[in-house]
């Protein structure tokens, strides 16, 4: 009589991390709370990290970069890249998320697998998310925005009155946080309302304001490839680049709140609380699913959920971000006559459309490019802050013990720091500046993060496995986005790659 093999309970996964605990995925009807996940629940419930993902992207590349660059050289030869950014960069996004809910890890963590392991890849990646992004463009910005607000004009070049309206929203974001019970679930509701009057609000603009005629030339310029125009540098290029849709090799930033969210193995995995909220338990290590039919048939159901939640809403919506800005800046520069600089593209529409259709339109416009800054600057803010969370309570025991396993407590005091770091570097360069230069520090992750997700994913339960293609344009991302980097290196130590 031969006895049955013992039931695997742990598997292991990469390098120097514990074994992945093995157990059931749950049913998307259990962790969302409903009897049938029909089309209403989808959007109610299920929908949410994209929308987190979409309220960054829609800011420094749709309202500055995007705009700076067809404000000055037209659609044609930048169209294309804006296009192309956003495809590889969603299927990007796609392969960070498979990750996060085949094992409830988030990627910060899971890059502690690839070999030689977590005392390499932590540490350098928490520091790569960190230096990219702490330059806090997008708050100074966002200052711009609210100093032109209050005052009806845009901000002299000597005043600081900009920087500390930035530092204000930068308190906002951690009072926003801290007022939370479920910090991720607090961030999508904000989006909800912010991406959502964004987009509605600059469609009715845009049919106002914007003829047919431009409306068809950004749309041939998105599927036109050209070379780009003459005068355009290539690190201009890279920027928007890096910054359409979302923050090309770094996206996987973000992708960890379909864990919070609780999509597939996530649910198993616990949540980051607000202060408002309970404690909860977050573990160190993630878990994964048996290869057995009904686990498959689960993951394929999490599968179609995220492909909706990406491709449905994160990319269609990245497209109308950058599509509906720029073709205001195009008309703004048509009617002006002039063209945006580095010191005004953050008001520069809305002081041309006040001068053509009067204050109404300049205080709408003020008041949705603070929108759209600000939202990026509180997903962009509190990732940071994740994503480093995250990472000490993964591989620190010591830490676990002395916040006694409840990670608020690196959180918030962690996020204090940053606040005071950021709010000296803002007064320190122009927006536009600081927002190129982590758009490029952005492209760095490319020649980095693909090849970590093919190791990762290729030892997947077998369901979650990526398709041979998928690795393909998990290398195609490198390709592009790290040729732009390189070229950045190259101008910032002598020449430029390329010129135009």
């Amino acid at each position: 009589m031969t006895e049955n093999p013992p039931e695997v309970t742990e598997r292991q996964l990469g390098v120097s991390r514990p074994a992945l605990v093995v157990t059931d995925l749950p049913e998307p009807e259990e962790v969302f709370g409903v009897r049938r996940l029909g089309a209403k629940e989808l959007f109610k419930f299920a929908v949410g990290p994209s929308l987190i993902a979409l309220g960054i992207s829609i800011g420094s590349g749709e309202w500055l970069l995007g705009p700076q660059a067809v404000g000055q050289y037209g659609f044609v030869g930048v169209g294309w890249v804006i296009l192309v950014s956003a495809i590889l960069q969603t299927f990007y996004n796609v392969e960070c998320s498979r990750y996060v809910i085949a094992t409830g890890e988030v990627p910060v963590v899971g890059w502690g697998r690839v070999p030689p392991g977590y005392l390499l890849w932590v540490p350098i990646s928490v520091f790569i998310v960190i230096f990219a992004f702490i330059a806090g463009g997008w708050a100074s910005a966002a200052g711009q925005g609210v100093y032109a607000l209050i005052h009806g004009q845009v901000p002299p070049a000597e005043s600081t009155e900009p920087e500390w309206w930035a530092v204000a929203l930068l308190v906002l974001v951690f009072l926003i946080t801290a007022s939370a019970r479920r910090i991720s679930r607090a961030l999508e509701l904000a989006n909800w309302v912010m991406v959502g009057t964004i987009l509605v609000s600059l469609l009715l603009i845009d049919l106002f304001v914007v003829p047919f005629g431009q409306w068809w030339e950004a749309i041939r310029g998105f599927v036109t490839p050209a070379a780009p125009p003459a005068g355009i540098t290539a690190t201009q290029i890279g920027a928007l680049a890096g910054f359409t849709a979302l923050a090309s090799g770094l996206n996987w930033y973000v992708m960890g709140h379909y864990r919070d969210k609780g999509y597939g193995m996530g649910h198993r995995a616990g949540f980051i609380a607000g202060l408002r909220g309970e404690r909860r338990e977050l573990l160190s290590s993630g878990v994964t699913f048996p290869e057995d039919e009904r686990n498959t048939a689960l993951w394929k159901r999490w599968y179609r959920l995220l492909m909706i939640d990406m491709w449905g809403v994160f990319f269609v919506g990245a497209m109308f971000g950058m599509l509906l800005p720029t073709i205001l800046m195009a008309r703004a520069v048509e009617l002006s006559g002039q063209r945006p600089t580095q010191a005004n593209v953050p008001t520069f529409v809305a002081g041309v459309l006040r001068a053509e259709y009067g204050p109404f339109l300049f205080y709408v416009t003020l008041v949705l490019g603070v929108l759209i800054l600000f939202s990026t600057q509180l997903g962009i803010f509190e990732a940071m802050v994740r994503v480093t969370t995250d990472a000490a309570h993964a591989t620190s025991p010591r830490l676990r013990a002395l916040i006694e396993g409840d990670p608020r407590r690196f959180y918030y005091p962690f996020m204090i720091v940053l606040l005071v770091v950021i709010s000296i570097i803002v007064f320190q360069a122009l927006p536009i500046s600081l927002v190129q230069w982590s758009a490029n520090m952005s492209n760095l992750g490319a020649l980095i993060y693909p090849f970590l997700l093919m190791y990762l994913n290729s030892r997947l339960p077998r369901a979650a496995r990526p398709r041979w293609w998928h690795y393909v344009i998990l290398v195609l991302n490198f390709l592009f986005f790290g040729f732009f980097f390189v070229n950045f290196i190259a101008d910032f130590v002598g020449d430029p790659l390329l010129t135009f």
